[in-house]
């Protein structure tokens, strides 16, 4: 486990053939709303690797994709675990995990996407998770303690029921901080934890969109490169507005008129061209797509200043073109 990981490269759509076949091998409570699912590999070989904070996209048989952070990360995994809370709200992800999938049954993923990356050689980590987002944070805290590597980790629910892993996390011992807004009457105040960290502190934070913001706001004065976050959804509506334009695919060389008002994945989509798509909101990576030619309005929360200014990829489900032409590797 202290071996070094090799890190994936950057993040790429994941093409039919190079999903992954797994068989749900155990679905376990976690909390009143949230489960624990087991793939493995069918024959019992060891699934690609994995690093602390990437996620796999799953492929329902009811024509749904979702993204989940995966909670352990290994070299050489025999297994991925996700955590799956139950959405109220659900448009058919969690609620056909929770109420459709049984064990036995046989699925397709994506490979490992890492989005949200640990800084393995920070002189401290600082972890934040709120309700669920305590997946991808648990095996940072994970990988961080296997090194030996100073952090803390704070996490917050609004009531004590909400508290998942706790027996995980257990592990870590002062380590970690339990805040529960019902019994502090108040939210975690990420504020005072933030100003009384080092300056070279790495921060991490996955949570519901109003503890982001008030993590965003806690650390707007730090270095941008030492500030990390992963979102549920996405902090603002996808804006599809802007002039029509041509997304001309190279492969076929097929041309098509994404109009005002519409995505490219909508257009795609519509002309029977498959891309994989989960979030539609340009928070998971999975509808990424190399960009040929062309220059690209990003309206994604997922590319880094730099890859947006490279302009080599761009995520079709919400972003557009600046110019009248878009060439991408499809």
């Amino acid at each position: 486990m202290n071996a070094p990981f090799p890190m994936p490269a950057a993040a790429t759509p994941a093409a039919a053939q190079d999903r992954l076949r797994v068989r749900l091998q155990s679905v376990r409570y976690v909390t009143r709303d949230i489960q624990l699912f087991e793939f493995v590999d069918p024959a019992g070989a060891p699934l690609p690797a994995t690093t602390p904070g990437a996620h796999v996209d799953v492929h329902l048989a009811n024509g749904i994709t979702r993204s989940y952070s995966l909670i352990e990360a290994d070299p050489a995994p025999g297994r991925y675990l996700v955590g799956v809370k139950r959405d109220p709200n659900s448009r058919g992800g969690s609620r056909y995990m929770h109420e459709t999938l049984r064990v036995g049954a046989e699925l397709t993923l994506s490979q490992p996407r890492n989005l949200f990356p640990l800084k393995e050689d920070a002189p401290h980590s600082v972890l934040f998770a709120g309700g669920i987002g305590i997946t991808p944070i648990l095996c940072m805290a994970g990988r961080l303690a296997a090194l030996g590597a100073p952090f803390t980790l704070w996490y917050a629910s609004r009531t004590r029921a909400d508290l998942a892993f706790l027996p995980e996390l257990a592990r870590f011992g002062e380590r970690v901080h339990l805040h529960v807004d019902e019994e502090a009457q108040s939210v975690l105040d990420m504020g005072a934890i933030v100003a009384a960290a080092p300056a070279s502190t790495h921060f991490y934070c996955c949570g519901p969109a109003p503890m982001l913001a008030a993590y965003e706001a806690a650390a707007a004065g730090r270095a941008p490169e030492t500030v990390h976050l992963e979102r549920f959804g996405a902090s603002a509506p996808v804006a599809t507005g802007g002039d029509g334009f041509v997304v001309q695919l190279a492969r076929s060389g097929v041309e098509l008129r994404v109009p005002s008002g519409a995505t490219i994945l909508q257009v795609l989509n519509e002309n029977g061209i498959a891309v994989d798509s989960s979030c539609e909101a340009g928070i998971c990576g999975c509808c990424e797509v190399a960009v040929l030619e062309g220059e690209v309005e990003h309206r994604d929360e997922v590319l880094t200043a730099a890859q947006r200014a490279s302009n080599k990829s761009m995520m079709v489900c919400c972003s557009r073109a600046r110019c009248e032409r878009l060439v991408l590797d499809l």
